[in-house]
């Protein structure tokens, strides 16, 4: 075990962790809702520190990220547990073993060796993803801070759970995150998340006002998240809380852990998604996991004009000039549509 970050001790024992928005009250000998953050003694440990128990090489477009580094290859790394209780969940086995009477296991993997792979295996970035990088945020920021030192960029794959204290302590080694808005719906995240809408909203606009690159994905589920009014506020919060340049992946359900019994999302409703996020100002719009839609790909907002064509996680056609993206102090420079000149949003595109 590692003694954690961000907590503060109490008496009698307790400790306050001050790494999600669920700021657990943890009494001596318990643990916090991720369970992987136990108190001996007044002092909190991370039990999932250095232990992998998934690592692969990934394209950035899976996770999903479409307008950072587009073609490049991230190397992704996830421990056991997870602050939220989705009963959705596509990760269910890792994210949730504790929960389902399984243990902390995983591969001995410190954040030295993790940068080392990721330089040899040719990534420009290093993410974490497939759990909730917030649960295993002391390995996630000394990894991090070795990898910013190596010229490799990180990625966040989150929940949006995190406290401001969190994200402003991992925001200078940072440069990209997707993060879940499962809901507008307050009540949606109390029954089937476990958690509350407001906290990932303050974590959105926390990411955007620290130039963050961000990246939103809805996953849309039939007959929970499915009707038009939630989609239209999802896609409204989207354009005028964190700007028309966001993009939004609205991905289809494949029926999983607690809700197997539901069934896949119709390709209709993704194409309704999609038009009421355009409708509503937003440039770029997606649909995910649907291999060979339109709604892969990046079209110029401005024309029209096809830019980057998709299948799946693969890019089969670039057409922006080859400007790239610069980062100017701190500010995103974007490339431009080789039709009409408009500028075209992101990092590295």
């Amino acid at each position: 075990m590692k003694e954690a970050m961000l907590y503060q001790q109490l008496d009698e024992k307790r400790v306050k962790c001050m790494l999600c928005a669920h700021y657990c009250l943890i009494r001596d000998g318990k643990r916090g809702v991720c369970l992987v953050r136990e108190n001996h003694g007044g002092i909190l440990y991370t039990q999932a520190y250095g232990k992998s128990n998934s690592q692969g090489i990934d394209p950035v477009e899976k996770k999903p990220l479409f307008h950072f580094h587009p073609g490049s290859s991230t190397f992704s790394i996830a421990t056991a547990g997870c602050n939220f209780h989705c009963r959705f969940c596509q990760n269910w086995q890792i994210s949730q073993v504790l929960r389902d009477g399984g243990s902390i296991w995983g591969e001995e993997l410190p954040p030295e060796r993790v940068v080392t792979l990721a330089q040899e295996t040719g990534c420009q970035s290093i993410a974490y993803t497939y759990t909730e990088p917030t649960i295993f945020f002391e390995y996630a920021y000394h990894t991090a801070r070795l990898a910013h030192q190596a010229g490799l960029s990180n990625i966040f794959v989150t929940n949006g759970y995190m406290t401001p204290e969190a994200l402003e302590t991992i925001k200078p080694y940072l440069a990209a995150a997707n993060v879940d808005l499962k809901s507008f719906d307050n009540a949606f995240y109390r029954k089937w998340v476990g958690a509350k809408l407001q906290p990932v909203l303050d974590t959105l606009k926390l990411m955007k006002k620290l130039d963050i690159w961000l990246e939103v994905t809805t996953l849309i589920i039939p007959t929970l998240n499915d009707s038009e009014d939630n989609l239209r506020q999802i896609a409204s919060f989207v354009a005028q809380e964190l700007g028309a340049s966001t993009p939004w992946h609205i991905s289809r359900f494949y029926p999983a852990y607690d809700l197997g019994h539901l069934p896949q999302t119709p390709i209709e409703v993704l194409h309704r998604a999609r038009h009421i996020g355009l409708e509503a100002g937003l440039r770029y719009v997606y649909e995910g996991n649907v291999p060979g839609s339109e709604g892969e790909n990046t079209y110029c907002y401005n024309c029209g004009s096809l830019l980057i064509g998709r299948y799946g996680h693969t890019l089969v056609d670039k057409s922006t000039r080859p400007l790239g993206t610069l980062r100017v102090e701190n500010k995103t420079v974007a490339s431009h549509c080789y039709h009409c000149g408009a500028d075209i949003d992101g990092v590295g595109i």
